[in-house]
């Protein structure tokens, strides 16, 4: 077999009585820690911004003439105001403005999200909910789903198949949870919820996106 089947939840938290099948190479599949491991780091090292400057001796403003005589006074030799030793002067080895963004081959990413689902599933942290939506954005509205679904107390993150602005928006001032589309899933994402929750128009567009691209 190659898919499995889940039940789907409606808004109250109740079972609708329908199920919908989850892919086995997805959601099924032997973890790969590893992967995980280097996918996370590349999504955290990619959020640092790397602008942190100090100014080296040569881009420090001053004279370079010098000041003092060379032998003779007791103390060492100075050439320079500009000298790293002296207050005001350059710094040595500072951090410099650079990027520290990492690339990942794209199979090993689908590869850690594909874990990253697998894992969530084995512990019973993932429920697919039939689609909703709310009139208005109102927190309380999502508070109430949360509350249904019995995941008020964990950090969750729930999946849109589609873009939906209100459920969105309803969620955008609670700590605890995120809305995110389908295809702006991370392996950092999934892992750092406690409790993910799919919306079922999501479940064929995840497959669809973590599909291996053949080797050539």
């Amino acid at each position: 077999k190659k898919v499995m089947k889940i039940s789907v939840l409606n808004i109250k938290g109740k079972d609708t009585g329908r199920t919908v099948e989850l892919s086995k190479s997805v959601f099924e599949i032997k973890p790969n820690d590893h992967a995980v491991y280097l996918d996370v780091k590349r999504h955290l090292a990619n959020k640092r911004q790397g602008t942190s400057k100090t100014k080296e001796r040569a881009e420090i403003k001053g004279s370079t003439r010098k000041i003092k005589k060379q032998k003779g006074t007791g103390t060492a030799r100075a050439g320079s105001i500009k000298n790293p030793l002296f207050r005001g002067g350059g710094t040595v080895f500072g951090p410099r403005v650079r990027s520290y963004s990492q690339k990942l081959n794209k199979n090993v990413k689908k590869l850690a999200r594909k874990t990253a689902f697998s894992l969530k599933l084995k512990s019973k942290s993932l429920t697919v909910v039939e689609d909703f939506d709310f009139k208005a954005p109102k927190t309380k509205s999502f508070l109430d789903v949360i509350k249904a679904l019995g995941i008020n107390d964990r950090k969750s993150l729930f999946v849109l198949g589609e873009a939906n602005k209100n459920v969105y928006l309803s969620a955008r001032n609670l700590k605890g949870s995120n809305v995110v589309m389908n295809s702006e899933l991370s392996t950092y994402g999934i892992m750092n919820a406690q409790h993910l929750v799919l919306f079922e128009s999501s479940l064929e567009k995840i497959v669809t996106n973590l599909k291996l691209t053949p080797k050539i």
